[in-house]
């Protein structure tokens, strides 16, 4: 039987702004206040959805949520109608309806962590949402999360969906930007591969000195135990506590895997010697020939490499073996990571290709290609039991494209979010949206008319 890496990309939200709410993310921070254009941004997410679905790769939708979060703003004690919650909120805690609006959850890597069915004990592809409570505009995504992901993923003979983790930050979970998966077949048993940046319990891990630690080594353990991992199919690694300092706020800023393939930072890891030992031996007991190619800080910085979000790419496989690197247009302004890549490219390894992307938008916010989907393996029978409706296809383009164009604004400024018709656009283009993927009533306004 046939299987596929799918590759699920969020859809940017209508609420798409600058609001600088993520400490630790450089590009986040440095164009805070900067004014957004959400059609934009959803366009050049489209965009790239629809040109890896023409290449042959299998590609879907992950619809964005409801912002702002009236019913967060309630827990936090505004009241009135939903118009006058938006307007006290605005008056009273400006910051706290930045965060409510924030269109993060488009970053989908964050998401969730999800394991294959040939991984896992039941044989079931799992899902655990992440609670990403380390920060309080995402910590609100996962409830939301979880209903998207069960209606896509709805069928129980072949999909397995957990509850984020307890939401403290002993369990600090950012879903798959902390998680990959190496494999000689994407349908064969592989070795599943988590990068923590500290432990809530051991102090034997250093933690990082400037900026927080994201994942936990418990967060990441627990995933696995929920997914019915085996111990021979998983391998922990902390990241550098120095470029979590840096700016390297999840592994997928430094690092990015696929298939048989790590491509890494120097820098990237702790005890790298034996985390790449440790992968190799344990996939080579599954089959597999794990090659790591390792990028020398002499050639690319850290700063260079967080500056361009050469790692937070996708590394694809193409049918013939070879891989492509999809990298956002930052990456070919930088002059050392792109004669880095034409170097890479030229060397007849197993990166053959580099295909470059324009993701302005998402990019000044802290968010690259890898930043944007959330891979799913799942071989032929289960992909036929994925909702129809997310897959990507040129009509689904087409009226995707069509919808952003009618519901979302082409400019967005801090002020903006104080409009009440604001929450009222957005609801109407969810709305509809949840008729064109066939995700049924998902988001809490739906549910709570």
């Amino acid at each position: 039987m046939k299987s596929f890496e799918v590759n699920f990309d969020g859809l940017v939200g209508p609420t798409h702004n600058y609001g600088g709410l993520s400490y630790g993310n450089v590009a986040s921070q440095s164009n805070s206040q900067q004014g957004s254009n959400p059609r934009e941004a959803a366009r050049q997410g489209l965009a790239k959805m629809k040109a890896l679905a023409d290449m042959g790769f299998k590609q879907g939708v992950l619809a964005p949520q409801e912002r702002p979060d009236v019913a967060a703003l309630r827990r936090l004690g505004f009241s009135g109608s939903d118009a006058e919650v938006v307007q006290r909120a605005a008056k009273e805690a400006m910051p706290l309806l930045v965060a409510s609006c924030s269109a993060s959850s488009m970053w989908v890597a964050n998401a969730a962590t999800v394991s294959p069915s040939a991984d896992t004990a039941d044989c079931r592809v799992h899902f655990t949402a992440a609670n990403l409570n380390c920060k309080y505009h995402r910590s609100i995504e996962h409830p939301t999360t979880s209903r998207v992901l069960g209606a896509m993923f709805a069928d129980q003979q072949h999909f397995a969906h957990h509850a984020a983790l307890p939401a403290v930050a002993q369990f600090g979970d950012e879903g798959a930007a902390n998680h990959t998966r190496f494999c000689r077949a994407y349908g064969e048993p592989g070795v599943e591969f988590f990068v923590f940046g500290r432990s809530a319990f051991d102090t034997r891990y250093p933690a990082p000195a400037k900026y927080p630690a994201r994942q936990t080594l418990e967060a990441s353990q627990a995933v696995a135990r929920l997914h019915g991992l085996t111990d021979d199919g998983v391998v922990y690694a902390q990241q550098n506590p120095d470029v979590i300092d840096q700016g390297v706020f999840h592994n997928d800023v430094i690092a990015v895997g696929n298939g048989e393939v790590l491509f890494y930072h120097q820098d990237a890891f702790l005890d790298t010697e034996r985390v790449l030992a440790e992968l190799k031996n344990k996939l080579a007991r599954r089959g597999g020939n794990f090659k790591a190619i390792c990028v020398p800080r002499a050639q690319v910085s850290v700063e260079d490499a967080v500056r361009s979000y050469l790692f937070n790419s996708q590394l694809l496989s193409r049918d013939d073996g070879s891989m492509l690197l999809i990298v956002p247009e930052e990456c070919r302004n930088n002059e050392r990571v792109w004669a880095y890549l034409n170097s890479l490219t030229s060397q007849n390894g197993a990166i053959s290709e580099v295909r470059v992307f324009d993701l302005k938008q998402s990019m000044q916010n802290g968010g690259g290609p890898a930043c944007l989907r959330l891979r799913v393996a799942l071989n032929e029978t289960e992909l036929a039991a994925v909702n129809p409706g997310v897959i990507m296809t040129a009509p689904l383009y087409d009226t995707l494209t069509q919808w952003v164009d009618r519901h979302y604004r082409d400019r967005l400024v801090e002020s903006d979010l104080a409009d009440p018709q604001l929450l009222v656009e957005c609801r109407t283009a969810l709305d509809e949206l949840t008729r064109i993927l066939k995700l049924g009533s998902v988001y809490p306004f739906q549910l709570n008319p």
